[in-house]
């Protein structure tokens, strides 16, 4: 007997209903992409923000930090809080929740409040990022067959390699104009998705809110692991981009040399990966992190400029593949009922990887942050390569 709750099977035989149903699809990918915006602009717009206020722009650094602590601390306990609601209507209040926060911290800069409370609002604003990412990547299972989920999750990818191109030149741009007015816009695209995100079927979020199994095994936690790693490789090129340009004799503006060419590898790397459509092999995975490591090894040790580019974007490249695989693999590994925690876990992950590469490059030099941060890939690729949960779960071919 087939089970009618299984949202593979469900997206499968909604998928050749004609165009209509892709109607759904398309809207979980405007909702990803716009998500993603407030973090995407929130750097340039709350430095902007900081720097009419304070009349420093590091401010800025403050706000970004308090967001992503609160991330790191809330994705788990908030996505538990949605256990007994259709994952639809949680992720709209959760959404609803950073609009407001957001909203708040605009409204405080314009009444010029003390700047601690856009710090607190920005903590709350991004308490709440990691249990949305979870719950929206869960839906997606409802919208797209298993055979499709692939390419679906490379456009997203690229889509979202987008936004994070676009952002900041939206949040420079309207910023230019007016800090607030900048934050208010960026506020109101994060909002689109309490507008757009689809409503999956009622008996399968039933099914998804209860409770099975862990989710911190270790097939889990290898790949949050190397999710970890590549995010801090990617943190330290991008954040380390006006040092290296300085390095080189470069103005401190020609930092695009090289956060560019990595994003724009990245959409490549998207691209690829939908046009592929397929689940990466265990050989194919352990060659993309190897390629990873050479990245960040020749951004750490490149002698000239042309070299750290190549770096960047090798990283780049293999961003949206490596990424792509781990949510697969999340999601075959993650107990049915508990994906939304296990990918707010990913979310959270990549957060982590930030947070330290940050760290490091307070505490060391940009040379010695690269450094440690290609260690850090070193460790993931053979911690993929040769432990024995990576060889019982990735497919050989």
């Amino acid at each position: 007997m087939t089970d009618t709750h299984d949202p593979h099977l469900q997206a499968d035989s909604s998928s050749s209903n004609g165009p209509s149903s892709r109607w759904p699809l398309v809207r979980w990918f405007a909702s990803s992409a716009t998500m993603s915006v407030p973090q995407a602009a929130g750097p340039v717009a709350f430095s902007l923000l900081a720097l009419a206020m304070l009349g420093d722009a590091k401010g800025g650094a403050a706000i970004i930090l308090a967001m992503t602590l609160a991330q790191v601390a809330g994705a788990i306990p908030i996505t538990r809080l949605g256990r007994n609601l259709p994952s639809a209507t949680f992720l709209r209040l959760l959404v609803g929740f950073r609009t407001i926060a957001l909203a708040g911290i605009a409204l405080c800069a314009y009444y010029q409040a003390s700047f601690v409370w856009l710090v607190v609002l920005a903590a709350l604003a991004g308490s709440v990022n990691g249990a949305a990412f979870g719950y929206l990547r869960s839906l997606l299972n409802h919208f797209t067959p298993a055979s499709r989920l692939p390419r679906a999750l490379g456009i997203a990818s690229t889509l979202n390699e987008l936004t994070f191109v676009l952002g900041p030149v939206v949040a420079s741009g309207l910023g230019s104009i007016s800090p607030v007015f900048a934050l208010l816009a960026i506020t109101a695209l994060g909002a689109i998705p309490v507008l757009l995100v689809p409503q999956a079927d009622m008996a399968d979020v039933a099914e998804v809110s209860r409770a099975d199994g862990s989710v911190l095994n270790p097939s889990i936690l290898l790949w949050l692991c190397c999710a970890a790693a590549g995010a801090s490789t990617v943190a330290a090129i991008e954040i380390g981009a006006v040092a290296l340009a300085m390095q080189f004799g470069y103005e401190p503006a020609l930092a695009i040399l090289f956060t560019v060419p990595l994003c724009l590898a990245s959409v490549a790397g998207g691209i690829w990966v939908s046009v592929r459509n397929r689940m990466a092999s265990r050989r194919a995975v352990i060659v993309q992190l190897s390629v990873m490591t050479l990245g960040a090894a020749l951004a750490a040790f490149g002698p000239s400029i042309v070299t750290t580019v190549v770096g960047a974007m090798l990283v780049g490249f293999v961003l949206a593949p490596l990424g792509t695989h781990y949510a697969l693999v999340l999601d075959h590994l993650a107990p049915p009922r508990k994906r939304p925690e296990v990918f707010a876990l990913l979310r959270t992950a990549n957060a982590t990887g930030v947070i330290f590469a940050s760290a490091v490059m307070t505490v060391i030099s940009l040379s010695g942050a690269l450094f440690v941060v290609t260690g850090a890939m070193i460790a993931a690729t053979l911690l993929a390569g040769f432990a024995p949960v990576a060889a019982a779960r990735l497919p050989g071919r």
